[in-house]
């Protein structure tokens, strides 16, 4: 029953029957068969006491603490007991700390103990982010002092499990851990998650996609609790789930690894990404990202710029193509109308080869070398890279797409990383560990997850990965790679400068991408709006490097 917490607006007459009225309509009826009149009964309804004017004051002043908790109006409720400060503090601490979405606070039917002093009962029901529906009965004394109903407070009032120095609190229920390859608890906001501190569920990354497992299986998320206010240690768990202890979801991040990432990036001011791989086995060994939050380093989508004339090379070697055959390159070209150009429109002198060209990232030689391949001859290289597959890699990744060219024009873009070919920096991470291992080893974050690795429909020849591999490090050592020269452990290399939107001049993405010759490292450094591959990532992906050989 909910009272409106005024005398005149109490019903006078009681709809729900209590257990005394029970008792009393018994007496009536056998007062009646001996006689007894309407007065007799009216008088045996006034000392039974569910209508004695006391009663009903009493519960309608309850009932207006009871208002003032429901709306965490914990200074009005303080006002209406005899311990305002006390009352105050705890509502405001229980309130706050549960947080409830909804709550109802109804008073039952009061008992008249002795003379200006009625308890009266009262239920509590609350919707709880994470935790549910939760209810509790409770009750008050209600005393009459100077000719005003107070109610009587004591922190028993609040929830019967508690006393003095205590509170209600919701309490999240434990979870796993997120581990690196080594076992120890993984430091990466981008690769955790987040997880929601209202319910307890995992958010994003891999605290929502393992949330299941993180936490034992469904059920509350939270539990309420019994807590001492002073240290905040839990005393009493008054709700709880029977779900199982979480288990831990093991990654391969290698630590040190992922530290180097995070330190190259470290005051970077655009948006960037860098990812780390092992050739031998396709482990995500690093996956860093400025700032932190969106997981641009695994599901990040963009033209690949130059980086991609790694496939576009391996595609030419197939056709017949070797490094030191000869090749131009001129300042721009055209094909029907569409001008491709050179970075600062730079040439190359009389007598330059496949590999300088790729060494210095020529724009023109590629384009102009379109004739040697097939309308599909990209989008097919690219899928002896895994390019475009379905990766089963234990998280949330955009696995690249290279479309088969419709026109002469898209091909010619696609050349060069452009018009339609879309990459994350996973993708072309694994593009150099490719490079590096002669096969595609699908990359794995989370092994103990991955059902099915994807296989790539078709290999590299051996002698289209020597080419490669050759190239690559000519990259560094007299190309547009300069930033890696002297670096130990033989880095090889691709820069890109990737255009994007419809500026004039085109915005660029900065790439590098490469492997070493001497570990199982293969990267790949992403800045976003960020300039040249060689001038701008370059010397990011030199002081990743540096961390680890240093």
């Amino acid at each position: 029953m909910t009272h409106s917490g005024s005398y005149s607006d109490y019903p006078q007459s009681r709809r729900r029957r209590s257990r005394g009225r029970t008792v009393v309509s018994t007496v009536v009826a056998l007062a009646v068969t001996v006689g007894v009149g309407y007065w007799g009964y009216s008088s045996l309804i006034a000392d039974e006491g569910s209508d004695d004017p006391q009663v009903v004051d009493a519960t309608a002043e309850l009932q207006k603490f009871l208002d003032a908790w429901r709306a965490a109006d914990a200074p009005r409720a303080g006002r209406l007991t005899d311990s305002p400060s006390n009352a105050e503090s705890l509502i405001k601490s229980v309130m706050t700390n549960l947080d409830p979405s909804k709550t109802e606070i109804s008073a039952g039917d009061g008992e008249k103990k002795a003379e200006g002093e009625v308890e009266v009962p009262f239920t509590v029901k609350m919707t709880l982010p994470g935790a549910g529906d939760y209810s509790w009965d409770s009750k008050a004394d209600v005393r009459k002092a100077d000719g005003k109903w107070k109610v009587e407070f004591h922190t028993e009032t609040v929830h019967p499990e508690m006393v003095p120095g205590q509170t209600l609190a919701l309490k999240t229920r434990d979870r796993a851990p997120i581990l690196d390859t080594n076992g120890d608890d993984l430091e990466s906001a981008s690769l955790v998650g987040m997880v929601d501190d209202r319910t307890g569920k995992g958010m994003s990354g891999l605290q929502a996609r393992y949330d299941k497992q993180l936490t034992g299986g469904p059920g509350p998320m939270k539990s309420v609790v019994v807590v001492d206010r002073q240290s905040g240690q839990v005393v009493k768990k008054l709700t709880g789930t029977k779900a199982s202890p979480g288990e831990p979801v093991r990654t391969t991040i290698d630590p040190e690894v992922q530290e180097a990432a995070a330190e190259a990036l470290a005051g970077v001011k655009k948006n960037a990404a860098i990812v780390a791989i092992d050739p031998s086995n396709g482990h995500i060994l690093a996956a860093a990202n400025m700032p932190s939050g969106m997981n641009r380093a695994l599901e990040g989508r963009y033209p690949p710029g130059s980086t991609f004339k790694v496939v576009t090379a391996a595609a030419l070697l197939k056709q017949g193509m070797r490094p030191s055959d000869p090749g131009d390159c001129p300042k721009f070209t055209r094909v029907n109308g569409q001008r491709f150009e050179n970075q600062d429109q730079f040439v190359l002198p009389a007598g330059s080869t496949f590999k300088d060209n790729f060494a210095h990232s020529c724009n023109t030689f590629f384009v102009n070398s379109r004739a040697k391949l097939s309308s599909s001859a990209l989008h097919d290289t690219a899928e002896a890279f895994g390019i475009g597959g379905a990766w089963d890699v234990g998280t949330t990744t955009y696995d690249g797409s290279v479309p088969v060219a419709t026109s002469d024009n898209e091909k010619s873009a696609s050349t060069i990383g452009q018009a339609r070919v879309q990459a994350s920096p996973l993708v072309m991470a694994s593009v150099a560990a490719t490079a590096k291992a002669g096969v595609f080893r699908q990359p794995v974050l989370v092994p103990g997850a991955v059902k099915k690795k994807y296989e790539a429909p078709s290999r590299l020849d051996s002698g289209v990965v020597a080419a490669l591999r050759q190239m690559m490090r000519a990259t560094v050592t007299e190309g547009a790679g300069w930033a890696l020269k002297g670096i130990p452990g033989e880095p090889h290399a691709k820069t890109g400068t990737a255009e994007f939107g419809s500026e004039t001049p085109p915005r660029t993405h900065a790439w590098m991408i490469g492997f070493q010759g001497d570990r199982n490292l293969a990267w790949s450094v992403l800045l976003e709006d960020g300039g040249s591959g060689g001038s701008d990532a370059g010397p990011i992906a030199a002081k990743f490097l540096k961390s680890l050989v240093g």
